[in-house]
């Protein structure tokens, strides 16, 4: 995993990580942002994704409100994602 391997864009904080993906045939720079909550050994959580083409970044209170986010999904028991995933609250992605 890229994250492992310390490939990402920035630490955000509160388990927060900023990862770029290349977009349609093109290198990444042009491409994707993902804010990802991420706790090693733990969760890979998608929160939040951006083209590059329309926005530069999240601003600070979109920060804010994404480490809660993190906080409490990261906190969230196995069986309580898993309710979630049943109910549509969160959808899981392979």
């Amino acid at each position: 995993m890229e994250l492992d391997a310390g490939l990402f864009a920035a630490v955000l904080g509160g388990n927060l990580f900023k990862v770029r993906l290349a977009g349609h045939s093109s290198g990444k720079s042009p491409g994707y942002r993902t804010i990802i909550a991420y706790k090693k050994g733990d969760r890979l959580l998608f929160l939040y994704g951006f083209a590059k083409n329309e926005r530069d970044n999240i601003d600070l209170k979109e920060l804010e409100s994404l480490k809660k986010l993190s906080k409490d999904y990261l906190s969230l028991s196995f069986s309580e994602i898993e309710r979630a995933i049943k109910t549509g609250i969160l959808i899981e992605l392979e």
